[in-house]
Parts: C-alpha cells; structure tokens; sequence
C-alpha cells in the first residue's frame, strides 16, 4: 500500500523530468489520500502552470495557500500567472499586486517577487512605484541585468 507522500515524491520527480501529465497523476492520487497537505497543491499547480492549465494552476495554488497561508512561491506563481497570461482580455493586476504583497511580506528580499511587482506597476502605469520596487530590487542584487534594464526602460521611455 502506497501513501500520499508516495505519490507525491513521484509527481515531483516527474515535474523534475519535465512528466507535467504523469505529475498531475501522482499528485492528485496523493490528494485523493490526503487532501489536507498545501505542497501537494503547491506541486499540482507547478505541473498545471507548466502546461498552461492556468485555471487549474490558479485553483490549486489556491487550496494551497488556504491550508498555509504563509507559501511565499504560491502568491508569487499565481500572481505570475495573472500577469503573463494572453488568453483573458483584462488581466485582474491589482490581484497580483496583492499576491506579491502577502509574498513580500513574508519574505522582503524574495528578487523575483520585487521584480513581478516592478513589471505589474510598469503594466498599471505607475512608474514611480515601479522603480521604487526595481531600486529595492538592485540594493539586494546589484547585478541584476532584468531590473537595470526594466530600469532604464522606465527612465527614458516614460519618465521624463
């Protein structure tokens, strides 16, 4: 008899490999025995993200952080998925911003979310606030070749 964390640690190693489908599999036979563990959502909404069952993606990270709200990954690729997806007409970016709010907050110097904030108040057209995240951003990655460019982007296309 197999248990949860069986499949689990299959549907992960399947999601190492690039297996999303086998991935979705395991997991949710993990689920079916155990329905109460946010990383198997977690891991479901990697997989589905991955092959852009962006629904699902959004309803699994969902179920994830509603067990635990404190999975910094989950608000950042579920606001990802908000601001990258091209099949809905009007993207909800304020939902993002707050995704990546609750992801900040439990982790200040989480690059990636200070750079999803950068893009998402780039996209709202509020430059200011953009920058402010990108500055954040380069004091803890100085290096950072995404946020220099976004940055100096902002700075000669849209603030004058």
């Amino acid at each position: 008899m197999n248990d949860y964390k069986y499949y689990l640690d299959n549907g992960i190693y399947n999601i190492q490999d690039g297996k999303f489908k086998e991935a979705i599999e395991n997991i949710t036979k993990s689920i079916e025995l155990k329905n109460d563990f946010e990383i198997s959502y977690f891991y479901r909404g990697v997989a589905n993200q991955a092959l852009e069952n962006f629904d699902e993606a959004m309803l699994d990270y969902t179920k994830a952080l509603q067990i635990n709200d404190k999975m910094t990954d989950a608000y950042y690729n579920r606001a990802k998925i908000t601001l990258s997806r091209k099949d809905i007409e009007n993207p909800n970016i304020q939902k993002a911003v707050e995704d990546l709010e609750k992801a900040l907050n439990l982790d200040d110097k989480f690059v990636d979310a200070l750079f999803a904030m950068a893009a998402a108040y780039k996209k709202l057209g509020d430059y200011h606030k953009s920058l402010e995240y990108l500055e954040k951003l380069l004091q803890i990655e100085p290096d950072a070749v995404n946020a220099r460019a976004l940055k100096k982007l902002i700075l000669q296309k849209y603030i004058i």
